[in-house]
């Protein structure tokens, strides 16, 4: 594939080194001179000078024939300006940005960014998946089937317990995949599964069901 790395920092830098491995074509445009000569001399002629949010930067590379964009700038205006750009003017197939900060994703997310990518939120899911009181893990996001799996731990506290699966208000949209117990193999949920105090459900969420997801394992 060729890819366009907008952003020549250390993340544009060591991504740009890990494409070339595995033999995909890559070009990193950056505004600091300082930058493009130093990744020219370490890694080769693949740093472009230039701001990757104009138009006729992104035209002089090449970016009618990118099949991807990956905008990694430390401002998130202009990751979501260059994405915004390379879809609208250039129909780049797939654009991808990173958020920096965690409050924007949402923005990026409605205004068609294919995949977002938040340090500080991943930093913060690898946290909660080490907090043994937290009730629900976000374990993959599936942006573009508008899909995510999570994570479901039922309290001591919770409502759920001793009733039947098929009488929970589980959301429709929402499918239980796996039941996990403590000193057991995981189990495939029926209807007439009971839920436990310390049962961990693994579940599919489509759309925004997260809360009533939560609300029918864990309670208020």
């Amino acid at each position: 594939m060729y890819i366009i790395i907008v952003g020549g920092g250390k993340i544009g830098y060591s991504l740009c080194k890990a494409l070339l491995d595995e033999g995909h074509e890559v070009l990193i445009i950056e505004t600091d001179p300082g930058k493009c000569e130093h990744i020219n001399e370490e890694i080769g002629t693949v740093c472009m000078r230039g701001d990757g949010t104009e138009t006729a930067t992104l035209a002089d590379a090449g970016t009618t024939r990118a099949d991807m964009i990956v905008a990694s700038t430390n401002e998130d205006e202009d990751n979501l300006v260059v994405c915004q750009v390379a879809r609208h003017k250039f129909s780049v197939p797939r654009t991808i940005a990173l958020v920096n900060n965690p409050k924007n994703e949402a923005i990026f997310k409605k205004l068609g960014i294919d995949c977002t990518v938040s340090a500080t939120n991943l930093i913060l899911e690898h946290i909660q998946q080490e907090v043994p009181t937290h009730a629900l893990i976000h374990l993959l996001k599936m942006d573009q089937q508008g899909m995510q799996v999570v994570e479901v731990k039922v309290p001591q506290h919770s409502p759920a317990i001793g009733k039947r699966i098929d009488e929970l208000p589980i959301p429709p949209t929402t499918l239980l995949s796996a039941l996990i117990r403590q000193d057991a193999q995981p189990l495939l949920p029926k209807p007439d599964t009971v839920v436990g105090a310390g049962d961990r459900f693994i579940a599919v969420i489509i759309g925004e069901m997260e809360e009533q997801l939560r609300a029918a394992l864990v309670g208020a």
